[in-house]
């Protein structure tokens, strides 16, 4: 009888515990004297109250708004706090590689070619940087915006890889992407400057107005959703342009302007950018999405190169002119010209040469750059107040050469000077850092992609939340 009684009670007790937990849900959280809170919200409005030893219940009806905002804060801080944990032990990683390094000089880092170690500033401390960004970063973006000016831009032409940056942040692989922006390092916000220009701007206005309102309007979304950009004023944000007017279009928002990370090509350190802060982004140019196939199998390296220099560009900006002032139709070892010869290719002409010149426009950034990269002809830049992409990693002396402005009308004094084994060196180091300039469908270690990241990521190791 006894056990007939005990069976049935078990039995009553089970069914009834299964029905409660069919008919209520519950979240839980670590109040302000770390006890676990379970709200529990009834189905049929019931207040009855679940008891389990040593967890505090309340219904939803009897937890106030500002006790559940607390609960979230605090997670939100926990997070936080094991966020900058990890960039700590980031940055401690990093500071022992830098000091290994100093007292191993003859040693590299590894899966890079010694022989090309060269090219890097410290390349154990590179090597171990991005080693951490791939271990630790993680990127929100936002999904606010729609189309076309936000989640998309041009993946072909002079801008592509404003483009390409957003959909492979938002569409690729996704490792570094995160769906939970507490566990964030850095925010980006997927706007467009050049779609921005295209569908915003009214044409030969020069009228940036709607850009920085566009910006401005942007940054008030996100600030007043969410409690990331008003934490740090912005400082753990970041945003990408290509277009020449990505520095005006910024200047929306002063906090997006002066704290925030600004990835831009037009890197102009006279105008306002801070390579403190903010990043040098290389222009690239692909007419179609794809680098051309005349760039991608090139002469053997045993075949010379006729002609010493190249330039073919329009006439526009301060240093152009002097150029085609000094040099153009005046000797056939220096080719300079406005337009191009009829009948000649731009590309076999840059691989016909040993120099490829590359002189700013308007602005500072020149797509020549990487051009010349692809096409092995060693860059010869031509520029004031240009602060280089990756320079922070990136020895461009050792596969580059800077010429004053001043000294244009010596530059066949300047480059047929140049040795044959530093010329050899200088294209031993383009080939080392090519795969650092190159788009890739899905992006792939150590490319353009990636290094574009590991440059936010430097500057947010720079950057220590409080």
């Amino acid at each position: 009888m006894l056990k007939s009684v005990t069976s049935t009670t078990i039995t009553t007790t089970v069914t009834l515990l299964l029905t409660f937990i069919f008919f209520f849900v519950t979240l839980t959280f670590r109040n302000d004297r770390n006890e676990t809170v379970v709200l529990v919200s009834s189905f049929n409005h019931s207040n009855t109250l679940l008891q389990i030893p040593g967890v505090r219940l309340h219904s939803v009806a009897s937890v106030s708004s500002s006790s559940l905002e607390k609960g979230v804060k605090k997670v939100t801080r926990r997070k936080k706090g094991e966020v900058e944990e990890g960039m700590a032990r980031a940055r401690a990683a990093i500071r022992r590689a830098v000091g290994w390094s100093s007292r191993n000089r003859s040693l590299s880092f590894n899966t890079v070619d010694d022989s090309n170690s060269f090219v890097y500033h410290n390349p154990r401390a590179f090597y171990q940087s991005y080693l951490e960004m791939e271990r630790r970063l993680k990127v929100y973006v936002y999904d606010e915006g729609e189309l076309p000016i936000v989640h998309d831009g041009p993946c072909k032409d002079i801008y592509t890889i404003e483009g390409r940056f957003i959909h492979e942040m938002e569409r690729g692989v996704g490792q570094f992407r995160t769906r939970d922006p507490s566990h964030a390092h850095v925010y980006f916000m997927p706007f467009s400057v050049t779609r921005m220009v295209k569908y915003l701007y009214k044409p030969k206005t020069y009228d940036v107005t709607p850009l920085k309102q566009f910006a401005s309007d942007y940054v008030d979304i996100i600030s007043n959703k969410y409690p990331f950009w008003n934490r740090t004023e912005g400082s753990d944000h970041f945003m990408l342009a290509c277009h020449d007017w990505g520095p005006y279009a910024s200047a929306g928002n002063s906090n997006l302007y002066n704290k925030s990370i600004r990835v831009l090509c037009n890197a102009n350190s006279s105008e306002g950018f801070n390579p403190q802060k903010d990043v040098s982004l290389p222009e690239i140019h692909l007419y179609d999405g794809n680098i051309s196939p005349k760039l991608l199998s090139l002469p053997p390296s045993t075949v010379p190169r006729a002609k010493l220099a190249f330039f073919a560009g329009g006439l526009h900006g301060p240093i152009r002119p002097i150029l085609l002032k000094h040099w153009k139709n005046q000797d056939p070892d220096i080719q300079v010209h406005e337009y191009l010869p009829k009948g000649e290719d731009y590309y076999s002409l840059m691989l016909q040469s040993k120099f490829c010149l590359c002189p700013s426009g308007h602005e500072v950034a020149s797509p020549r750059l990487v051009e010349a990269i692809y096409a092995e002809c060693v860059p010869v830049i031509l520029s004031k107040n240009y602060v280089l992409p990756f320079s922070d990693v990136l020895k461009w002396e050792a596969f580059s050469i800077q010429v004053e402005v001043d000294d244009i009308p010596r530059l066949k004094e300047i480059l047929t000077a140049v040795p044959d084994e530093k010329y050899k060196s200088l294209i031993k180091g383009i080939r080392a850092v090519r795969k650092h300039f190159v788009l890739n469908r899905p992006a792939k270690r150590f490319d353009v992609f990636h290094m574009i990241l590991h440059s936010v990521w430097l500057r947010r190791l720079n950057l220590k939340l409080e």
